[in-house]
């Protein structure tokens, strides 16, 4: 699958929506790291379950799913030798107990949903860790039963505090009329009396603390600091116990650690299974058919973030013919229905329920690529003709009989007349590969050619003429019109333009341009080898099926047919970054280094060079129409390692480093 792909039919943008409805962690992280599946019994399986889910979700089942409040901390804490907090066990014992609350409700659910309900049993039930934590520790505090040890140190903390305490309040009635205040305080933990400053000395013992003003000085008593001290070691040994009840539950925690790790994936699961069903609802997701001969056809379908504004879709392809041209109007909705299809079939092969009707049936794909935007940058110089050629060569590198292609606008940002030769060569290639394809077009020559090609089959976006608005309907079996005039007139242009404009177009359709200049004389007739080689292409039948070994007669014939640059560009001597045709192999080219004193020169064939003498190829496009100009020509011919370390060793040595080429290139 092809990420660059992904971006184009919003692919992140799906998984985006649906992490957003995840509740937890192991759930999140599942939905983030979702990608298509190429097994179909497997997404079969998984578009079940969450078919499933929905329907436990849409009977209004409130599923009791574990929060797994803390437990992220708690899992990665396990096993590191690090005593848990009363909190953190607090919280392992409540998704226990969840647990148990979850596998319980997917019981009671297995007539409905045998398939998500089995998920439950492999809940472990913990029962002796719960019980461990909660007869240990109540509301955050190690209650005293949870050793003896404790309960005896706890016991004489009490006897110790109450004998301070009256010791104290002796001390507060002798003392009453030189304290600030007749209350007993406390200072880093040890009690003291409020003692006005003036009357310090009158109060033996130790001063911990004085007020702001600095009127009242905090003392403990020198009576009292015997009793301070037996509690404060008294205190020191419930914390020492309190740390072996604490110890001793994360050590129980630890040997089921194990049994945690499978519950918190389980939960995740589920927590994964039904935000798929969420968000199934949310975009009316259904379960498809499936199929892995190539067939796509969609009833009502819309796109997953149009909602309710969506016209339902109606398509078909892969069937009786495996290309599919789509035209009409701008803004019609050609893109959207391209996207439709692309996106709707990531949808399913990731198993989740795709918005469309009933009776709908997809294809498993191993390939789904897609061009679609100009992708014009200038960072990367690239023009909209050489973002496209890009897009085009990567999909002809993975192109096959399992591989859904998408194209936007075929023959766009170049010479119409070239843009149409190359589109319907493309068109070709992918259709002798067996690839299912969905494209669009303007063109009236590639609507021609979809008519009347075995394997292809036109299709146009309606458009009223009455109202000059889009309808967003697919119809299946004619070729639409661009309505261009129609939407200028629409838009404001004047009747004189519209008039000389419809002129114009129906004078280049009868003699080329020269009929479309007042006056002009028509162009000299071609001779008769060019009619006859012209008359020869037009006729040709799209090649199907897979490729097989050529006559002599007909690599001739091939040879002639070839599209090739213009006479006077031609005869020129071919120039580095030159696309040639290669007549032998029935593919094309690009020139890496220029024909030797024998004629020889090296192409560069789908990223291998291969030598060949210059006879045996045509000039097919000229660099300059191919790469803008200063263009960095190793981006092509040498590989992004290579491209690394030349960078790296033309700013400093690097030891170890170097580059190989293969023999032709020494």
């Amino acid at each position: 699958m092809n990420p660059n792909s992904f971006e184009k039919l919003e692919y992140p943008k799906a998984i985006q929506q649906l992490t957003s409805y995840a509740q937890t962690y192991p759930g999140r992280k599942l939905a983030e790291q979702l990608r298509p599946m190429t097994d179909i019994g497997v997404i079969k399986v998984r578009l079940a379950e969450t078919s499933e889910a929905r329907a436990l979700i849409e009977k209004g089942s409130n599923v009791p799913l574990p929060s797994l409040e803390g437990m992220e901390e708690a899992m990665g804490l396990l096993g590191t030798g690090y005593i848990f907090s009363e909190r953190q066990l607090e919280y392992v014992a409540k998704f226990i107990r969840s647990c148990g609350q979850l596998r319980r409700f997917m019981e009671s659910k297995t007539a409905v949903a045998p398939t998500v309900a089995a998920y439950a049993a492999s809940l472990h039930d913990l029962q002796e860790l719960r019980s461990a934590i909660e007869g240990s520790i109540d509301r955050g505090r190690i209650v005293d039963e949870a050793s003896p040890g404790l309960a005896g140190t706890r016991k004489k903390i009490r006897m110790a505090d109450e004998k301070l305490r009256k010791r104290l309040e002796s001390l507060l009635s002798r003392h009453g009329s030189i304290l600030q205040e007749r209350l007993i305080g406390q200072r880093n933990g040890r009690y003291v009396l409020p003692v006005k400053k003036e009357y310090r000395k009158r109060v033996p013992g130790i001063a911990l603390d004085e007020s702001a003003s600095g009127q009242t000085v905090f003392v403990e008593p020198a009576e009292a600091a015997g009793l301070q001290a037996e509690l404060a070691s008294l205190r020191a040994d419930e914390s020492r116990e309190e740390l072996q009840v604490l110890a001793g539950l994360t050590e129980t925690a630890e040997r089921y650690a194990h049994e945690l790790s499978v519950n918190v994936e389980a939960v995740g699961y589920y927590d994964f299974l039904f935000a798929k069903a969420k968000w199934a609802l949310a975009v009316d997701g259904r379960n498809v058919e499936l199929n892995e001969t190539g067939k796509i056809e969609l009833r009502g379908a819309r796109h997953p973030f149009l909602a309710g504004k969506a016209v339902p879709l109606n398509v078909a392809v892969g069937g009786e013919y495996r290309s599919l041209l789509i035209t009409g109007p701008n803004t019609g909705g050609k893109t959207v229905a391209l996207k439709t299809i692309g996106l709707l079939t990531l949808m399913a092969q990731s198993g989740l329920l795709v918005p469309a009707e009933a009776g709908s049936e997809l294809a498993v794909f191993r390939s789904v690529a897609a061009d679609i935007g100009d992708g014009q940058s200038l960072d990367r110089s690239l023009s909209t003709f050489s973002s496209h050629l890009t897009n085009v060569i990567g999909i002809l590198a993975e192109a096959g009989p399992d591989s859904l292609v998408l194209l936007d606008e075929l023959a766009t940002g170049t010479d119409p007349g070239e843009g149409v030769g190359l589109s319907i060569a493309v068109l070709e290639e992918l259709h002798r590969r067996g690839a299912v394809v969905a494209a669009t077009t303007h063109f009236n020559e590639i609507k021609e050619y979809a008519r009347a090609a075995p394997g292809f089959r036109n299709a146009r976006m309606a458009f009223d003429e009455e109202t000059l608005r889009p309808l967003y309907r697919l119809e299946m079996g004619e070729a639409g019109n661009s309505y261009a005039f129609v939407i200028a007139r629409k838009l404001g242009i004047g009747e004189d333009i519209i008039g000389r404009a419809r002129a114009i177009a129906k004078s280049l359709k009868r003699g080329g341009a020269h009929a479309a200049i007042p006056g002009a004389a028509p162009p000299p007739a071609a001779p008769p080898a060019t009619a006859r080689a012209n008359g020869r292409r037009s006729d040709r039948k799209p090649r199907r099926g897979t490729s097989r070994p050529a006559s002599p007669s007909a690599t001739k014939a091939a040879e002639a047919d070839e599209p090739h640059a213009g006479d006077a560009a031609a005869d020129r001597p071919l120039q580095a970054g030159d696309a040639v045709w290669i007549p032998s192999m029935r593919t094309s080219g690009i020139v890496y280094r220029l024909p030797d004193e024998r004629g020889n020169l090296i192409v560069q064939v789908r990223k291998e060079k291969i030598k060949i003498n210059r006879k045996r190829v045509n000039l097919y496009i000229e660099g300059k129409h191919l790469y803008p100009e200063n263009y960095d020509m190793d981006i092509v011919f040498e590989t992004v390692e290579n491209r690394k370390k030349r960078k790296a060793m033309s700013k400093r040595h690097v030891e170890g480093v170097r580059i190989e080429k293969p023999p032709e290139d020494g």
